[in-house]
Formats: C-alpha cells, structure tokens, sequence
C-alpha cells in the first residue's frame, strides 16, 4: 500500500475502498459468523473452519467475516448469508455438521433452510 501523505491521498484511499466494498456487495456472497464469547462457547470456531472447508471443497466464492455477540446467545452458533439483491438471512444453531446442508441448500441450489432460519433482513 502507497505511503499517504496528503489529504487527498487519504480520499482517493477512502473513495477506493468504497468502491470495492459496493462492488462486493453488489455482485458477491458475504458470510458472518457470530464469533462472541457465546458463539465460541457453542462451537461457532468449528462452523467457521467447517463453512471454509466446505466452501473450498465446493470452489466457491465468498467473503467469509467475523461480528461480536449479536445478543442472540441461545441461537449460537449464529451464520449470516447475505448474496447480490437477495434478503440477508440469519441461521440459528449451526453447528459444524450443518454446515455442508446450508452450504448445499442457501449457495448452490438457492433455497433457504427455513428451518434454521432466526431472522431475515430484506434488501
């Protein structure tokens, strides 16, 4: 990354990131792991290592991130898909072993697990 050394370097660097961050929104999938002292508690590390797995084994794109405590603790492990003009939808309790039937389901085929669903944040 280029040394910044004025005012307007700092707002190209800013402009730019805003650019990437919309064009990741606007075309990609994003995954959120719950990853509070709760999530972690109730396996939320494994359904990590296993979503990264399963998206690897599957060669598929995504931005996989991290959030704190999102205050839902008995739901833990707690897993955001959000992809390009769809609702962003939580899921509640998905341990390790879910991960490749979400991943089978919401990514490839496109069907929401309703059943593990907890929340959805329409677009």
């Amino acid at each position: 990354m280029p040394k910044i050394s004025s005012l307007a370097d700092l707002r190209q660097l800013r402009d730019q990131a805003q650019r990437d961050i919309k064009t990741r929104l606007d075309t990609g999938t994003t995954i959120t792991v719950g990853m509070g002292t709760c999530g972690i508690a109730a396996g939320a590390r494994e359904t990590m290592r296993a979503i990264l797995d399963e998206l690897t084994k599957r060669e598929i794109d995504a931005h996989v991130t991290t959030v704190g405590c999102i205050g839902m603790c008995v739901k833990e492990p707690l897993v955001d898909i959000e992809q390009a003009g769809q609702a962003r939808v939580t899921y509640g309790n998905i341990t390790a072993d879910k991960v490749p039937e979400l991943i089978e389901q919401h990514l490839v085929q496109g069907k929401i697990v309703n059943q593990w669903v907890v929340g959805r944040l329409d677009k």
